[in-house]
């Protein structure tokens, strides 16, 4: 019994710490999430390559490339244009698609991002998060 209140009291003069005084300081997490588009999964790559190696020569944290899956679209079209239903042609386009993200990105890093030159064929959205 008294090892338990001495327990007690021991807990009451100890002071508390708040939630509100933490010593460390979280600071807010910012992404940037680029998301690159491309018809070719060859020139699809290298131009994300070429995004990570910019990245990463100013140290930054990185997150990727995620392969997103590929849509598909397909068409059918009728070969001939009159009698002949049973001749058909198919055609189908691929959109291949990655994403990477940047965690706390330097105003360097998004100054370099803006200024790269990438091949034609390749569509990037960038939005900070």
């Amino acid at each position: 019994m008294n090892i338990e209140m001495a327990e007690k009291e021991i807990k009451k003069k100890t002071p508390r710490k708040s939630a509100t005084s933490k010593s460390k300081k979280e600071e807010p997490i910012s992404k940037l999430r680029i998301r690159v588009m491309a018809y070719e999964y060859k020139v699809l790559d290298l131009s994300v390559k070429q995004i990570i190696d910019t990245a990463m020569r100013y140290d930054a944290k990185i997150v990727g490339p995620i392969p997103l899956p590929t849509e598909i679209k397909k068409w059918t079209v009728n070969r001939s244009p009159f009698i002949y239903k049973n001749a058909r042609e198919q055609f189908e386009m691929r959109v291949h698609r990655r994403v990477i993200d940047i965690i706390n990105p330097s105003p360097k890093i998004m100054d370099s991002l803006t200024n790269l030159s990438l091949p034609s064929g390749v569509n990037i959205d960038v939005k900070i998060i």
